[in-house]
């Protein structure tokens, strides 16, 4: 009996043209096709991916909406001029670091929650505070979702701007606040796939790969002051880091 996997997609929830326009956008992405690239024909991607034409229009169409492509009657389809490099974010690996590079960054806020609610807390993070402020939240640029992060804050520390909290990202405005003192911060890692409340949210096929960061940041007696846990779309971040000699 013949298999009917596909021989370039997996078997897999996520619906044939979205893979492919998970494979098309990294194309962009990555500067393979450069802004006013022209991208194949239909015909050219419909052999090289072995797919139905319905579904490469599809996949073109998905990258048409989020503004990397566009179609030109009689000419072919482009990459648009306007992609930018700004679409990827870059996790820094200092504390400072991170702050300035928020700090320059003005994503659109969405509230999704907000109560007092008490952190996941492992014994290696340090001890908890006495309450936090949660917060759960999508971050979006120019109307791209790119991340959903869940929010802890030392509730004495929220009281201290509970305006710019709700408003800006969290690094910044606790290294802006004298009376706050960071001792130690630390931030991990994982690369992840996407359930279905995250793909909802981040707007992507369940199953597409996401970053998950795991941030905490402690005063000096030990006390989780900030716990940030943090699903980044995975075709908006870049990680950077020295290497020693």
């Amino acid at each position: 009996m013949q298999s009917s996997a596909h021989p370039i997609f997996p078997d897999s929830p996520v619906p044939l043209y979205s893979q492919l326009a998970d494979l098309l956008r990294q194309r962009v992405l990555r500067g393979l096709w450069g802004p006013g690239t022209k991208v194949p024909s239909l015909e050219a991607l419909v052999a090289e991916f072995q797919v139905a034409r319905v579904t490469v229009r599809q996949a073109i169409d998905i990258l048409t909406r989020e503004g990397l492509l566009l179609p030109q009657r009689g000419r072919g389809t482009f990459v648009t001029e306007q992609v930018r490099t700004e679409r990827s974010l870059t996790l820094e690996t200092s504390l400072r670091g991170l702050a300035d590079a928020y700090r320059n960054d003005k994503p659109e806020l969405t509230l999704l929650e907000e109560a007092g609610v008490q952190p996941p807390l492992a014994p290696e993070d340090g001890k908890a505070a006495p309450a936090y402020h949660y917060m759960r939240r999508v971050h979006s640029r120019d109307g791209q979702a790119y991340c959903a992060a869940s929010i802890f804050i030392d509730q004495r520390v929220f009281r201290q701007a509970p305006k710019r909290f709700r408003q800006e990202t969290v690094v910044p405005v606790m290294m802006d606040l004298p009376k706050v003192h960071i001792a130690a911060a630390r931030q991990t890692l994982r690369i992840s796939t996407a359930d279905v409340e995250i793909a909802r949210l981040i707007q992507v096929p369940v199953g597409s790969p996401v970053a998950e960061v795991r941030r905490i940041c402690q005063a000096s007696d030990g006390t989780v002051l900030y716990l940030g846990q943090i699903t980044y779309r995975g075709d908006f971040i870049q990680f950077e880091m020295q290497l020693t000699l």
